[in-house]
């Protein structure tokens, strides 16, 4: 009996240690399943970290591009404002030369044009004496035509000067007898 018993009870303890072996295998396995489960998440997480930080380098390299290709224009323009601002202190100055000259060249103008007035007019006073002259003369000359036609009254009777004398002076006209 006893070796029956033992018999039974190892078939039992036999069961029980299958079924616990089972059970551990079973919890294992499902255990194995949902841990190759997160590792095949965690992998893909990895993957889509490892692509996201790829892909955030190429994005950093692609503004560091970007970055040095705007300083890069960043200094040409300002070499440019740089040369158009040099350029256009020279166009100024350049200007203010010309203005100078064309200032000096007016006021030597203005210069002229009274020294020419001047000379006109004593041109004019030139004239206007002449034409005194010439009317004088003219009176002289009809006053002897008129001694002539009248024949008995002498040129001194006529001409109550006695020697008229006129003299012609750049400065103005001057008549004296």
């Amino acid at each position: 009996d006893l070796a029956a018993a033992l018999r039974e009870l190892r078939a039992q303890y036999e069961a029980l240690a299958a079924r616990n072996l089972q059970a551990a295998e079973d919890w294992y396995r499902a255990r194995c399943a949902r841990l190759h489960e997160r590792a095949a998440r965690s992998q893909e997480a990895v993957r889509a970290s490892r692509r996201e930080a790829g892909e955030c380098r190429r994005q950093l390299q692609a503004r560091l591009a970007e970055m040095e290709s705007l300083r890069g224009a960043h200094q040409s323009l300002e070499r440019q404002l740089q040369e158009l601002e040099e350029r256009h202190s020279a166009e100024a100055a350049g200007l203010q030369d010309t203005i100078g000259q064309l200032e000096d060249d007016l006021r030597n103008t203005k210069n002229e044009m009274a020294r020419h007035l001047r000379e006109y007019q004593d041109l004019l006073n030139v004239k206007m004496a002449l034409d005194i002259e010439i009317a004088a003369y003219r009176k002289l000359l009809e006053g002897e035509e008129t001694l002539f036609s009248m024949g008995s009254t002498g040129l001194s009777a006529l001409n109550p000067l006695p020697n008229p004398t006129y003299s012609f002076q750049p400065g103005g006209f001057s008549s004296s007898t």
